[in-house]
């Protein structure tokens, strides 16, 4: 029998209590879960003071590729040629170039293409001392500088003396490197005139220092002017963190396109120009950049035939063997 006036729930309520913080003193001796550190990509840029390259600044000052578990570590090149030296000896993961460089990867650089970057060559200009030619006609002969041979401003270069009808090496071409370089030279007069990217264009044009004489994105229409590349390394073995990439690449289009005043103010940090000049690129340039990295079939027939014509292969290659979409950001 019972003992009369105690029931079996009384001691289970004095254990329950007991139980309960016992249990909870357990949970907060549990050390909380490690929070998984950024993975780190090594992204290289072809030149510095282009606004083509300024996304992956506005990515990492936003924070887009963090979102995406990335911590970028960004490198300076001074030309195509070298950034893809740099691949090749595994010194960057990711890179971001031209089209034209996609036929080091014909010629046997362990590399691929994995987006689009843009479009026509918006970016690029001929520019001239105020002195200089008043025209593209009176180039011919003359000596043009550009970063590297074989690179996107070598062949923009030569199209242009074929579209005269001169042929490739009607305009002579002066391999000189990096922008500041190439500037010395034609302020010295030892070249007639240089490429440059729009930005700094506008600067030296405002400043009297330099003329634009014609911008490329007349003169070729059907062109990927950037491409992003990665090595097949990285392809193979950290798939998600180039996935990753490509996510915050394209969500920095995206916020650009939202917000200049943010963007402009960046790109002034980067570029070293002030407002109205980066402004003014940002209108320009801002209808260049692709929103999904797709390749186009026109633009690569247009970059196949430039290779055979800059002399970097013989023939024409399959350019569906250069690149991958594979890691494009899909449609949700």
């Amino acid at each position: 029998m019972r003992p009369q006036g105690r029931t079996p729930s009384v001691g289970l309520q004095r254990i329950k209590p007991r139980l309960g913080a016992m249990l909870l003193a357990c949970l907060l001796a549990i050390p909380p879960a490690p929070t998984r550190a950024a993975e780190t990509l090594r992204v290289g840029k072809a030149v510095g003071v282009a606004f083509s390259f300024v996304p992956l600044d506005v990515g990492i000052r936003q924070g887009l590729f963090a979102q995406n578990g990335l911590e970028i570590q960004s490198t300076v090149f001074g030309g195509d040629a070298r950034m893809q030296q740099a691949m090749a000896a595994d010194s960057i993961d990711v890179a971001l170039g031209s089209g034209p460089a996609m036929a080091f990867i014909a010629k046997g650089v362990p590399i691929k293409a994995v987006a689009a970057m843009a479009g026509p060559p918006l970016l690029l200009s001929i520019i001239v001392r105020p002195d200089g030619p008043q025209s593209v006609a009176e180039l011919k002969g003359k000596t043009v500088s550009v970063s590297t041979a074989g690179s996107l401003t070598y062949w923009l270069v030569s199209e242009t003396s074929r579209r005269q009808g001169w042929g490739p090496d009607g305009i002579k071409i002066a391999p000189l490197g990096a922008p500041q370089a190439q500037y010395v030279a034609l302020e010295r007069g030892d070249t007639d005139a240089m490429v440059a990217d729009i930005s700094s264009a506008f600067d030296l044009e405002k400043k009297g220092k330099a003329r634009i004489l014609m911008r490329f994105g007349d003169l070729v229409k059907d062109f990927h002017i950037h491409v992003i590349f990665a090595t097949n390394k990285s392809i193979a073995s950290r798939p998600q963190a180039l996935s990753g990439f490509l996510k915050g690449w394209f969500a920095s289009i995206a916020f650009m396109r939202q917000n200049k005043a943010a963007t402009v103010a960046i790109a002034m940090d980067v570029m070293s120009k002030d407002e109205a000049i980066i402004s003014r690129s940002y209108d320009e340039l801002m209808p260049m950049f692709s929103d999904d990295g797709k390749f186009d079939p026109k633009a690569l027939a247009t970059l196949a035939k430039s290779y055979v014509e800059l002399g970097v292969l013989p023939q024409e290659p399959d350019m569906t063997k250069l690149y991958t979409e594979a890691f494009l950001p899909k449609n949700e």
